[in-house]
């Protein structure tokens, strides 16, 4: 496979561990720990994607919920905000595999020649390439589930209404998974933040297609997957809502994480 075919792991060292046995170990550790709220499979998880020190604990209580499903899911849709490119619409690689410490995960290409088809959406490696808020997803997915393929898609600014066509596009059967990655509220005092993640993750109970940068930077993404769901008359749980002062930082400017899982019905 040529180089260029890889989109190789960027924040590996920094967001999460960059050897495979203390990467390893630490997703299992938070994993384990998990504690599963549903004997049903998740059709959509919504994600932190902070430092695992900061938010792996509250991912996990999502990724938990795959545990007797490792098996079924063959497929993954995992859609996050663009942190390092400016971007209008949404954007998908031209790479034939995400790399993390753990290995190779193949991208799903035919997935991606559909979507590229759809309003408002591009093929840009650029977008991709120091992504974090898929990236920190991967390690994850790479030990709860027993193998998949992956259609990576960066949201820039973008209405939610073409983020939930190129979901309801690529929703696929029960060996399809869609995950949805945001943190909430930015750099508040520990007691604001608190108020301001209850209210956004009441909005995110009721569907509510209209969330802001300030309260989820996914609001892109997340806005499409609500307005997604809300049609289709999902159900969603609220597995975790805590902050980086709760976990692993000082209580004076703090980041908001939160973890959701949505079922059909």
């Amino acid at each position: 496979m040529l180089s260029n075919d890889v989109r190789p792991a960027a924040v590996a060292g920094m967001f999460y561990p960059g050897q495979p046995g203390e990467l390893t170990a630490q997703v299992d550790s938070f994993l384990s720990s998990a504690l599963p709220v549903s004997t049903t499979c998740p059709k959509v998880l919504i994600v932190p994607h902070a430092g695992y020190i900061y938010s792996g604990q509250v991912a996990a209580s999502a990724y938990g919920l795959l545990d007797n499903y490792r098996g079924l899911i063959e497929r993954v849709v995992l859609l996050g905000p663009s942190h390092q490119v400016p971007l209008h619409g949404m954007a998908v690689p031209g790479s034939r595999s995400f790399e993390t410490p753990l290995g190779l995960i193949p991208i799903d290409e035919e997935g991606v020649k559909r979507v590229s088809e759809l309003k408002n959406v591009v093929l840009r490696d650029d977008a991709h390439r120091q992504e974090h808020s898929l990236e920190v997803q991967l390690p994850f997915l790479q030990r709860s589930l027993d193998g998949f393929t992956l259609l990576p898609v960066v949201v820039g600014l973008c209405d939610p209404g073409d983020v939930a066509a190129l979901i309801e596009s690529e929703w696929g059967d029960e060996k399809t998974l869609l995950v949805i990655s945001t943190d909430l509220s930015h750099y508040l005092p520990y007691g604001s933040a608190r108020t301001q993640d209850q209210s956004t993750a009441e909005k995110i109970l009721s569907m509510r297609a209209d969330l802001r940068g300030d309260q989820a930077c996914g609001c892109h993404p997340l806005n499409g997957m609500l307005l997604a769901a809300n049609r289709r008359g999902m159900k969603i749980d609220a597995l975790d809502l805590r902050n980086s002062g709760d976990t692993a930082g000082s209580r004076d400017r703090v980041v908001g994480y939160g973890a959701f899982a949505l079922y059909e019905i």
